[in-house]
């Protein structure tokens, strides 16, 4: 396709969110499996349903442009969702996968709400109002869901991960032989009288 006016950028960039809506409805279920925090897993859920809602929007505005959600692949939420996939592979310790589950996903948001921020102006300056209106909803959905991450990772799941740590390494300390202490060197007599 080729880009001459700010009317092909936009349809470009809402293909481009389509795509990367899709990639994210397939891998989050993967994360809700891998996570063990109860509310970190309710988050992922209530995303998923969000996201699918958010799937809709993109077809409602692609319907009224008369144009296919289709056609492009967003390979920037490809390579994001690729590095949580990962994260999930290494097999961290629990709370450790948890927080790192949550970085992740604030990847993806930040990266959902950059996109929508600018699809959103677009549309305002093409005239498109109803459209505006669709995807701030979107990015306000985006902004509560990385808000809601935060509160998690900061009021307990960082914590966790943090004390995972620690009991990690005294463990592996206790576990360590301890090297023997050297014997003390005894004294040697003085040569300057």
């Amino acid at each position: 396709m080729e880009l001459n006016t700010l009317h092909e950028l936009y349809v470009d960039e809402l293909k481009d969110l389509y795509s990367a809506e899709n990639q994210i409805l397939k891998a989050l279920p993967k994360m809700i499996r891998a996570t063990t925090h109860p509310e970190l897993k309710n988050a992922f859920t209530d995303h998923m349903k969000q996201t699918e809602n958010q799937v809709k929007r993109l077809e409602h505005i692609f319907a009224d442009l008369d144009e296919s959600p289709k056609g492009k692949k967003c390979h920037g939420m490809e390579g994001v969702l690729e590095e949580g996939a990962e994260l999930i592979k290494e097999r961290p310790a629990a709370d450790v996968l948890d927080a790192g589950l949550i970085s992740a996903a604030q990847h993806v948001e930040h990266y959902e709400m950059a996109g929508y921020g600018t699809v959103r102006t677009w549309a305002d300056k093409l005239g498109r109002e109803q459209d505006a209106r669709l995807l701030q909803e979107t990015l306000d959905e985006e902004r509560k869901a990385d808000e809601l991450l935060t509160k998690l990772a900061t009021q307990s799941i960082n914590i966790d991960a943090d004390r995972e740590v620690e009991l990690s390494t005294a463990s592996e300390t206790d576990s360590k032989p301890r090297p023997k202490p050297k014997a003390a060197k005894a004294p040697q007599p003085s040569t300057h009288l």
